[in-house]
């Protein structure tokens, strides 16, 4: 059944026109991962659906009664209220039924009711009606759907009794979101559900969502994740709205295809049109040399055909991208960072406890962890903008940080983006505009209030500056965040060519496997390196959840030898010698495995199966190029 259905829609924000023409339909059930560039409109019509705003033009119809969860709509009145408040918002009334029953309660265990038969008998009568009432409307369900939703997004019991206004944006984003989830409407508008997220609690959100039988609109620059989750991928672009049945690795292929078809019908309509065109003006020189009016008819005829001819569009192959053109101003030396026997403590609360490691020119890591673990810590710690309470932690030669936070406030918002990037960059106008179109800012954009930019434009003007700078090493906390998925491709492609070095944090997966070449994990206050991009990472962290963890970059698991007590590496030539015996295993794994794959190539030439020759000398070369990185990684570590 259709649940929402949207007609030939227009809406305008000032003079702009936002949405222009939208045509979509919802089915009950249906996960629909909705996409397009930052600025496509996809927000607003999210906002259009959840009734906050109102069309300008076109039909937007709703099923009645049709119950909607919307991610990003905070009440002022949420504020005033606790963090348990807030994820029964959806309960509210149950809430007031339960209060009914608390009163009832505390008057039933009164001396007065307790020495009065007949009030006793009242109150108990009518707090078996109340209760009744709260029992049919799923008033016992309710905590335990609540802490359901709560513990699957990583949220503490202890935290119900904060309050709600006092919380960081990122902390009511996801408690807001949990508020939703938990009173499981039929259709649930989701605005970037993932972005203050950590891995556990998207791929705790992903199986929810597969499981959930509602309707889903989900607004997400998730690769990944959209993956995952989405049946239909629903493209905002140029204001027009193009609708694929499958996720998002089908889209990809589809809208490629569906691309090629319309540029070659575009092609075929142009020549037809030229040839229209021509046969018209022949006709009209004809009828004027030969004064024969039926030219001029049969011209008039060919000219009201092209006039009804619907145009086909000429569709945009490849669209400007935002241009990461990363390179350092100067290389630093071989090693860059290096940390050791790292301690700090808030209060009474060790985050980080003996964390160890180090970084090499040229190394691409990843930092993963859970919320609260300590990432931004040891960012802070090696920026030089905190101290440990214990332990060292070395900066290399020449080492040139740029660091790009995860949130960073407009410390004036009164600023355009040209003021801003002249201010923050030192450029003059000509040159920071010429630096701007690079990032997408052209024209008017460059006169925009940084009040008025999106995230995905703050992110970006951000980067930029970055960019600008020309580090070579770069610590980047969720670089990913707000940007669209060409930006996010972009700035891959950008950190794939870049020889510098790069440490980020990241729970964009689809990111992580791109660009990571080792994946260190923050846990319990020290970390543990895999080798390896995401996918590396959770085949082997499998294993160290029974064994001992692959390399461990703090301190040696007490699990794997019974009997002995955690110490921490003395040096960081001990922590090298340690990766170096590691890659030796792995190296010689691959050499024996590339032993087997040419006797097997051997025989298939033999034998003559051409087929599978070709499919296995292309295993053979992917197993060489990872010996190949191996070799490499296992030579700058022993010189």
């Amino acid at each position: 059944m259709i649940i929402v259905n949207v007609q030939q829609i227009k809406k305008y924000h000032a003079a702009n026109l936002i949405l222009d023409g939208v045509t979509l339909q919802l089915q009950e059930g249906e996960k629909v991962g909705l996409i397009g560039r930052n600025g496509s409109g996809k927000s607003t019509l999210l906002r259009l659906i959840a009734g906050l705003e109102q069309i300008d033009e076109g039909m937007l119809t709703i099923k009645k009664d049709l119950q909607i969860g919307y991610l990003p709509q905070i009440p002022a009145e949420f504020d005033e209220l606790t963090v348990y408040e807030v994820l029964a918002y959806g309960y509210r009334e149950l809430m007031v039924i339960k209060q009914e029953m608390s009163v009832m309660e505390q008057q039933m265990s009164s001396p007065e009711a307790a020495g009065n038969p007949k009030k006793m008998e009242r109150l108990l009568t009518a707090y078996a009606l109340v209760q009744e009432r709260f029992e049919q409307s799923g008033g016992y369900e309710m905590d335990t759907a609540i802490d359901q939703v709560a513990s699957g997004l990583q949220m503490e019991r202890s935290l119900y009794q904060r309050n709600f206004g006092g919380l960081s944006g990122g902390e009511k984003t996801r408690i807001v979101l949990a508020s939703q989830l938990v009173t499981r409407p039929a259709l649930l508008l989701l605005d970037e559900p993932t972005n203050h997220l950590d891995l556990k609690g998207i791929e705790w959100l992903e199986q929810f969502l597969r499981r959930y039988d509602g309707a889903c609109i989900i607004v997400s620059h998730d690769r990944y994740f959209l993956d995952a989750v989405g049946t239909k991928m629903i493209e905002l672009e140029d204001g027009e709205a193009h609708t694929y049945f499958t996720n998002y690795s089908g889209y990809m292929k589809e809208k490629e295809e569906r691309l090629l078809q319309q540029f070659a019908q575009f092609q075929e309509q142009q020549k037809v049109i030229k040839k229209m065109k021509e046969t018209i003006r022949q006709l009209e020189e004809w009828g004027r040399i030969a004064g024969n009016e039926k030219f001029f008819k049969r011209a008039a005829s060919i000219r009201k055909a092209l006039e009804r001819m619907e145009a086909v569009k000429r569709p945009v192959l490849e669209r400007k991208t935002a241009d990461f053109d990363l390179s350092p101003l100067d290389r630093s030396g071989r090693k860059v960072i290096a940390f050791e026997a790292v301690t700090k403590q808030y209060a009474d609360r060790a985050i980080l406890d003996g964390a160890e490691g180090s970084l090499l020119y040229g190394e691409k890591v990843v930092l993963l962890g859970e919320n609260g673990s300590g990432k931004t810590t040891l960012f802070k710690l090696l920026l030089g903008d905190d101290v440990p309470d214990a332990g060292v932690v070395e900066q290399g030669a020449r080492v040139e940080i740029g660091y790009l936070a995860q949130q960073e406030p407009v410390r004036d918002n009164k600023l355009t983006v040209l003021e801003f990037f002249r201010k923050e960059g030192g450029l003059e106008e000509g040159e920071a505009r010429n630096v701007l179109a690079k990032y997408l800012f052209y024209g008017a954009d460059v006169f925009k209030p940084l009040q008025m930019l999106s995230g995905g434009e703050w992110s970006r003007l951000r980067l930029a500056l970055l960019v600008r700078r020309k580090p070579n090493l770069l610590l980047l906390d969720e670089p990913t965040n707000h940007l669209d998925v060409a930006s996010r491709e972009a700035l891959e492609e950008g950190l794939e060519d870049y020889p510098g070095t790069v440490l980020a944090i990241s729970h964009d997966r689809y990111f992580i496997n791109r660009l990571a070449k080792s994946v260190w994990e923050l846990k319990q206050g020290r970390i543990t390196k895999y080798l390896g991009n995401y996918d590396n990472y959770k085949e082997k962290h499998g294993e160290s959840s029974s064994q001992a963890p692959l390399l461990n970059e703090g301190k040696t698991s007490a699990a794997a030898v019974p009997g002995t007590k955690v110490i921490g590496s003395s040096s960081l030539e001990r922590t090298n010698e340690r990766r170096r015996e590691q890659l030796e295993h792995e190296i010689a794994v691959l050499e024996a495995e590339l032993a087997r794959a040419d006797e097997e190539l051997h025989h298939l030439d033999r034998i003559g199966d051409t087929a599978q020759l070709e499919i296995s000398w292309q295993e053979r070369e992917k197993k060489q190029s990872q010996l190949d990185a191996l070799l490499e990684l296992w030579m700058e570590l022993s010189s």
